[in-house]
């Protein structure tokens, strides 16, 4: 199961390479590889609901250390691999764009199902359920962006982004994203907060 460690000055990520969303983060590299083992049955959600065959027994293993950025240590995994750089095409993009697709389903079905107020934090904090579906579209608008699809539409932008990983992907702006770090971001964004409302759920 290869991995790659995003190492920030106050948080490390570590991110399973071929599962989109897969992502947890600790105080240090152990700490980070243990929340992924940890997390690997709530994930299994996401790789059933694609179809996808999903073995989290396999032993981790390190294929990538990256340095972090303030964007790390505020809790989002920031950085961009050399994996991520790679051609996405044929059935590789056909297996991303299903696990993308199924990390957007379960967290429709647990926003769906999950009540309006959610469980405060140990200081009080944290947004409810309306306003997490609200910055998790929001986010997808600017993730987009970053690959030149400008889209107000979720629904529509949605669809323009699975085409876009299985299909010729449109030219990325200045700045722009490759498009397998697109899906591993928009993917662990949903992912991140549907587990976030599981958790805040009484």
């Amino acid at each position: 199961m290869k991995v790659y460690i995003e190492q920030g000055q106050k948080r490390v990520f570590a991110c399973a390479v071929d599962w989109p969303g897969w992502c947890r983060s600790g105080r240090t590299e152990q700490a980070a590889l243990e929340a992924l083992a940890a997390s690997a049955p709530r994930y299994a959600v996401i790789a059933k609901q694609a179809g996808t065959p999903f073995d989290p027994k396999q032993a981790f293993q390190v294929i990538e250390r990256l340095p972090g950025t303030p964007t790390t240590d505020f809790g989002v995994p920031d950085a961009i691999t050399q994996a991520d750089r790679a051609k996405l095409t044929g059935r590789d993009a056909d297996r991303v764009a299903t696990l993308l697709e199924a990390s957007w389903k379960v967290f429709e079905w647990v926003a769906a199902r999950a009540p309006a107020s959610l469980r405060k934090g140990p200081r009080g904090g944290g947004r409810d359920r309306d306003k997490i579906v609200e910055h998790v579209i929001g986010a997808e608008d600017m993730y987009a962006r970053k690959i030149g699809i400008k889209v107000k539409d979720p629904g529509v932008r949605r669809t323009a982004i699975i085409d876009a990983i299985q299909k010729t992907p449109p030219p990325a702006p200045d700045k722009g994203w490759p498009v397998r770090y697109l899906v591993r971001r928009t993917a662990w964004h949903a992912i991140d907060h549907l587990w976030e409302i599981e958790d805040r759920t009484d």
